[in-house]
């Protein structure tokens, strides 16, 4: 009986948009796969590993994301409050085991099985993205842009979340902060499984969303703001009532966004109450107008097609049918070459911070994070807007990414006074734009049936890429100009160390550049398809206003 109250809850305009706010705390905390850099010197410390072996731990942890498959084919077939229940455990398991070995609470595991620890941390985190990204973009199918820039936003501002309560409350002890990967998300999560469920029934007009959307958005804005100030302040690691004051102030404002679904709520009770009031023509006219058909949710129109023939782009596609498609390979090899060489630089600032002469590399994982954060949430807004106002493909966005973190990687090579700070900068940009922009595009592409098996294959990406560019790329380069250190380990100091693996992933992002070109061309009849739909959804919310 209360799961059928819950369930009845969600079909509500202020139960989706609670649970959207689920969601978004969901994310705020599933992003502890991107911290690696925050701890991974104390794991090469203890265990004596060269950088090629730490490089194989940061591979092992995005290998984890490549069993997001299972993630993808539960999501048709289970609750959302299992995924998350599954993700927290996992995070848990994985997470936990790795903080006994930093805190020397046992002794240092043996490679594999720290391999399979880290595998176990970014594993948890496709079944959290999972359950939040299907069951929003369900729930919101007209706003699939801002719903993926919001929530892959608060993804991007994890990292830096985490990092700055560490900061302000463990002073950085990377034991404490294995405490927080454990045992947050798994807290956030429980809370998550009782409101985030994917409702039935109307939807929710576009400029209803736009307004919802523009004050959480606004909010973020706010928090990644203040998380920046404190960085490049260091207002937050100050300790004793400072650090007090920084962190409830972060509490205060990740909880605001509870006010949409308050205000929705609200709203909706006020227009209940009219209706009561009115005879049956004006009850019939106060219809909440804020729910009208979406006009085929933004989706394209479905064409009569012939038995046996190939659905188009912008049309349901069933798993065959999507990796038969050109237009999928040409979306999935641009998103290799933009997370796969961001990923090497997230998961190598460590490294390259003491190359480049840091002793403390904190500032520029966060603000990698917060600078992500900037990315993915306008991207997802801007590339929404100028489909409803000009039809432009949104892979137009993704190929303006490459290009900038093709200039990115050019400066980083050159090792100039502050290169690694504007590179991280530029580099936090770009991953969030990947992420915001690829995420709808798959399911504005090829349908929302098997949405969530086609994100996860999309996903591989991330350990195929961290393999590629990471473990290999980077090890390898980074291992011929190391000199040995005693205990079995090496390190290396001076612009030289990376800047082959800058030069590389510079073509790189040319090619994925050249790719998105490629595709936002193939695809320009989908999105005058989609632009078309939006314009007549609000026509005829215009018009329903009017009567």
């Amino acid at each position: 009986m209360v799961s059928s109250a819950l369930d009845a809850m969600a079909g509500t305009a202020w139960g989706r948009w609670l649970g959207l706010v689920a969601a978004v705390w969901v994310q705020c905390v599933s992003g502890n796969n991107y911290t690696f850099s925050n701890y991974s010197d104390s794991i090469k410390t203890l265990m004596g590993l060269t950088q090629v072996q730490l490089n194989g731990l940061s591979v092992a942890k995005d290998v984890g994301k490549a069993f997001g498959l299972l993630a993808g084919l539960a999501s048709d077939r289970v609750p959302t409050w299992l995924l998350l229940a599954i993700g927290s455990l996992e995070g848990f398991l994985g997470y936990g085991a790795q903080w006994l070995v930093v805190s020397k609470t046992v002794a240092p595991l043996p490679y594999w099985q720290m391999c399979v620890c880290l595998c176990l941390g970014g594993n948890s985190t496709t079944w959290m993205n999972t359950a939040v990204l299907v069951t929003c973009i369900r729930n919101f199918r007209g706003s699939r842009g801002p719903v993926s820039g919001v929530l892959k936003g608060f993804v991007g501002l994890s990292t830096a979340i985490f990092t700055d309560l560490c900061s302000a409350l463990f002073a950085d002890d990377p034991a404490s902060f294995l405490v927080m990967l454990a045992v947050v998300p798994a807290a956030v999560c429980a809370l998550a499984m009782v409101f985030l469920r994917e409702g039935r029934g109307a939807v929710s007009s576009d400029e209803a969303d736009a307004r919802g959307f523009a004050a959480i958005s606004t909010l973020a804005v706010a928090i990644a703001l203040y998380l920046l100030a404190a960085d490049l302040t260091g207002l937050g690691g100050n300790g004793g009532v400072v650090s007090t004051v920084f962190v409830t102030v972060l509490f205060i404002l990740l909880a605001a966004p509870v006010a949409v679904p308050a205000h929705v709520a609200w709203r909706s009770w006020m227009k209940t109450r009219k209706a009561a009031n009115a005879d049956a023509e004006n009850t019939a006219a106060a219809v909440d107008s804020t729910t009208v058909p979406l006009l085929l949710a933004s989706k394209p129109a479905a064409e009569a097609r012939g038995t046996g023939e190939r659905p188009r782009l912008g049309e349901e596609h069933t798993i065959a049918e999507a990796l038969s498609a050109l237009d999928f390979w040409l979306l999935f090899s641009s998103f290799l070459m933009g997370v796969g060489t961001g990923l090497a630089v997230m998961n190598n600032l460590g490294q390259m911070g003491v190359a480049m002469g840091y002793a403390d590399v904190s500032l520029f994982v966060s603000m990698t994070s917060i600078w992500g954060f900037f990315g993915r949430i306008a991207s997802g807004t801007i590339s929404e807007h100028f489909i409803k106002t000009r039809a432009l493909p949104r892979p137009v966005w993704n190929a303006a990414s490459q290009v900038l973190m093709c200039a990115g990687y050019v400066f980083m090579a050159f090792g100039m006074p502050g290169s690694l700070f504007i590179g991280s900068v530029v580099v936090g940009v770009c991953y969030g734009v990947r992420l915001a922009v690829t995420v709808p595009t798959a399911s504005e592409l090829f349908g929302l049936k098997y949405y969530g098996l086609i994100y996860n294959i999309l996903i591989l990406n991330l350990p195929l890429g961290s393999f590629l560019f990471s473990g290999l790329l980077a090890g390898l380069l980074y291992d011929a100009q190391a000199t040995a250190t005693p205990g079995g380990g090496n390190t290396c100091v001076g612009a030289h160390c990376y800047r082959g693996v800058f030069s590389v992933m510079a073509v790189a992002c040319v090619i994925g550049f050249v790719l998105d070109v490629i595709l936002s061309v193939r695809t320009k009849r989908v999105y005058a398809k989609i632009h078309e739909a939006k314009k007549a959804s609000r026509s005829a919310a215009a018009a329903q206003r009017v009567s």
